[in-house]
C-alpha cells in the first residue's frame, strides 16, 4: 500500500468514525425524521465516507 493510498484510508476511516458517531448521538426521533433506524447508522456512514 502506498502511502498515498494509506493517507486516503485513514481519511476515509475518519469520516466514516465522525459520521457514526454524530448519527449514534441522535435520538430514534430524530433518526426516523432523517428517514433512518439505528441500524441504517454504520452503513450510511460507509456510504457517507467512500468506503
Amino acid at each position: 500500500m502506498s502511502i498515498k493510498s494509506l493517507v486516503s484510508w485513514i481519511g476515509s476511516w475518519r469520516r466514516y468514525r465522525t459520521a457514526v458517531s454524530e448519527l449514534d448521538q441522535l435520538n430514534d426521533s430524530e433518526l426516523a425524521e432523517l428517514g433512518l433506524t439505528r441500524q441504517d447508522i454504520e452503513n450510511v456512514a460507509r456510504q457517507s465516507a467512500g468506503i
